[in-house]
């Protein structure tokens, strides 16, 4: 199986971050970070139409839709807090829709982390790529 050249980069530090944001210890007072809004999941179990759209994102298009790679404003704030602009979606083709769907991938670019949603933002999974 070949993985899309951002699984060797979030490796171990998405790992810790992922660790941090699930309500681990923060330091070593009573602190602990916020609970998440979002969940992960394997790479292995995502729709072969978000490899699709992972494969495309590392390539950097072209895209099927006009509104791929736009600004993902994260109105929902389900997605940890982040300046405007840090955000970007993408269409992950959903079979049989006439329309773009609810799929996405959402990638953090800085931090190159990949979110997926499958119900149009209503909730989100961090693409793990070491499972």
């Amino acid at each position: 199986m070949r993985f899309p050249p951002r699984a060797t980069r979030i490796g171990a530090a998405a790992a810790l971050l992922s660790a941090l944001l699930v309500g681990g210890t923060v330091s070593a007072n009573t602190a602990t970070a916020a609970p998440t809004a979002f969940g992960s999941i394997c790479y292995s179990d995502l729709p072969s139409q978000a490899h699709d759209t992972l494969n495309l994102i590392a390539r950097g298009g072209p895209y099927p839709f006009p509104q791929d790679g736009t600004v993902f404003q994260n109105r929902e704030r389900l997605l940890p807090s982040r300046s405007t602009g840090y955000y970007h979606e993408y269409t992950v083709k959903t079979p049989g829709s006439s329309t773009r769907g609810a799929k996405r991938i959402v990638t953090g670019q800085a931090n190159e982390e990949d979110y997926y949603t499958a119900d149009h933002y209503a909730s989100f999974d961090l693409v793990d790529y070491d499972c």
